[in-house]
């Protein structure tokens, strides 16, 4: 493919053509702030914060959404588009709640963390400000409008990834909002709870409720592993504190699943630390489960397994493999069925 040349920020840079300046920025290490966008979703140029100054062109564009050209030049941190951002910023933050010392996202804020890097101490805008109930009719999500720039990442994340399509502008001006179909729960839709709207959330609108108050950013630890549910393989962070888990995240660079997934892979970590769960063999006796060392436990297994397959045959046992073990594990457990036991009857929870 042919090699195109542009100058950002009197930096010559060679790159391919099809990409936005954002992306050719990005792998240079040339930072240009966005509250709209993410990688995983198709160019969106909403917010304007992410405006640079191109030679030639008759206004500022949207580095998120121009594609670099042959020649380009491109600069990104000028007078003018340091005085536009501030703008942009101050305009949000003036109908925005600022309960940063207990947000969820403190820390982890992309419009905090603007706010931060252009100096904004106090607002120049004042006046009516929206007041909205925060709904939390369920288990896993809250959703807080008092905190939402309208940036639109929830509604096309929905659309655009999982195709449910369970976000949507509502009403103009002023008073436009994002919401569900006739502002119904999302228990009330159609929706997965599944977390991605939460993943792509810039600021604390969309927060996860099973870790409130469980930790702050800087105080986790994160660990990639991959989801233990299915067969997919998608990559996940596991975010510790402590010793136990109190998120799990995603990391849109890596991974196949590129910082999706889905509700079992983001929320179902609560069986890791779970007081029921089991640490130790138990075998019956008289009518009454008790723990039990692995050898009895293994030998007892092995004894029933004899009998049941003298008596009534091989195809009389069957075996249901987890999702929760290794695949080495797994394959184990098909192989002891298939030459030990010697029956087909074998199936896994996550099979696809």
């Amino acid at each position: 493919m042919a090699k195109i040349n542009l100058v950002i920020n009197d930096r010559k840079i060679e790159t391919e053509p099809g990409k936005t300046i954002l992306e050719v920025a990005g792998e240079n290490r040339i930072k240009i702030p966005t509250l709209c966008h993410d990688p995983r979703l198709k160019p969106y140029g909403a917010c304007r914060v992410c405006l640079v100054e191109v030679e030639g062109a008759r206004t500022f564009l949207p580095a998120c959404a121009t594609e670099v050209i042959d020649g380009m030049v491109v600069k990104t941190n000028t007078v003018p588009l340091y005085e536009i951002r501030r703008t942009i910023v101050e305009l949000l933050l003036s109908d925005h709640e600022l309960s940063c010392v207990t947000c969820e996202s403190a820390g982890q804020c992309q419009l905090q963390d603007l706010a931060y890097e252009l100096g904004i101490e106090e607002n120049r805008f004042e006046g009516e400000k929206h007041t909205y109930t925060i709904e939390d009719y369920n288990p896993l999500i809250e959703r807080d409008l008092n905190k939402c720039i309208s940036c639109g990442r929830c509604v096309r994340i929905c659309e655009e990834v999982q195709q449910n399509s369970i976000y949507t502008f509502a009403n103009r001006g002023f008073d436009a909002i994002v919401t569900t179909p006739y502002d119904r729960s999302l228990i009330e839709t159609k929706c997965e709870l599944c977390g991605q709207c939460v993943s792509t959330c810039p600021t604390g609108a969309l927060t996860e409720k099973m870790s409130r108050y469980k930790g702050r950013i800087w105080e986790i630890e994160k660990v990639k592993t991959i989801c233990p549910y299915c067969g997919c393989g998608c990559e996940l962070e596991i975010q510790i504190k402590n010793g136990e888990i109190v998120r799990v995240s995603t990391d849109v660079e890596s991974g196949i699943n590129k910082g999706n997934a889905c509700a079992k892979g983001r929320f179902g970590y609560d069986f890791v630390n779970h007081p029921n769960r089991l640490t130790s063999p138990l075998v019956r006796k008289n009518g009454e489960l008790v723990e039990t060392s692995w050898d009895e436990a293994i030998k007892t297994v092995a004894d029933k397994f004899s009998k049941i397959k003298k008596k009534h045959g091989s195809d009389a046992i069957a075996g249901l493999s987890s999702a929760k073990c290794t695949n080495e594990e797994n394959y184990l457990m098909q192989k002891f069925m298939r030459a030990v036991i010697g029956t087909n009857n074998i199936d896994h929870c996550a099979r696809l």
